[in-house]
């Protein structure tokens, strides 16, 4: 038996992010916060910001919350980048990535960092993956009910946690899931 690359995107983005975290943790987190952090009041005119709009999925806060997050991430990203490709994946990721880091730039005053916003757009997107035209999966629906509703719920009491990404993700997720699906042949029975 030899070992599979079986999802390039995925691995190879839980592989910078190990990369990143042990990097972080050599610098005292010097390199998270200078490359891989959107931060409050970033200069628009400074090519850094551009680069932190995305990077910031890849910075954690210790390998706790890489863990936490990474091992949903691996759970459920090779099943959906076998299903959508691996280039779609990673545009998802990308996409998923600038939009929670634009918004929280735009209407929040706080750092963010880490991957759970993807976690929330794997999430989603999961649940809508076998999605037939002109219907709704009663999954997609607890989905949102539990996982967003939860985000909602936390978002009312501060914890210095970012439901904000957790949502947005979700939505990019739900989005992604809705735009891509595909007709589901029916297996007819005599």
């Amino acid at each position: 038996m030899r070992i599979d690359y079986n999802s390039p995107v995925i691995l190879t983005y839980t592989l910078m992010a190990v990369v990143v975290m042990a990097i972080s943790s050599i610098t005292g987190g010097l390199t998270t916060a200078g490359f891989f952090t959107v931060q409050p009041g970033m200069s628009m005119i400074s090519p850094i910001t551009y680069f932190r709009l995305v990077s910031h999925i890849v910075g954690h806060a210790n390998w706790g919350h890489l863990a936490g997050n990474f091992s949903l991430i691996l759970l459920i990203g090779p099943l959906l980048e076998e299903k959508y490709g691996s280039a779609l994946m990673l545009f998802m990721i990308l996409v998923t990535a600038f939009v929670t880091g634009v918004l929280n730039v735009v209407f929040f005053n706080t750092g963010l960092y880490g991957a759970s916003g993807i976690v929330f757009m794997l999430i989603l997107l999961s649940s809508l993956s076998r999605v037939k035209s002109g219907h709704i999966p009663l999954t997609f629906i607890l989905v949102v009910v539990l996982f967003l509703g939860k985000e909602i719920m936390d978002s009312l009491r501060p914890d210095g946690v970012s439901q904000f990404a957790h949502i947005a993700g979700g939505i990019c997720g739900s989005v992604f899931g809705f735009l891509k699906r595909e007709k589901i042949p029916t297996i007819e029975t005599e």
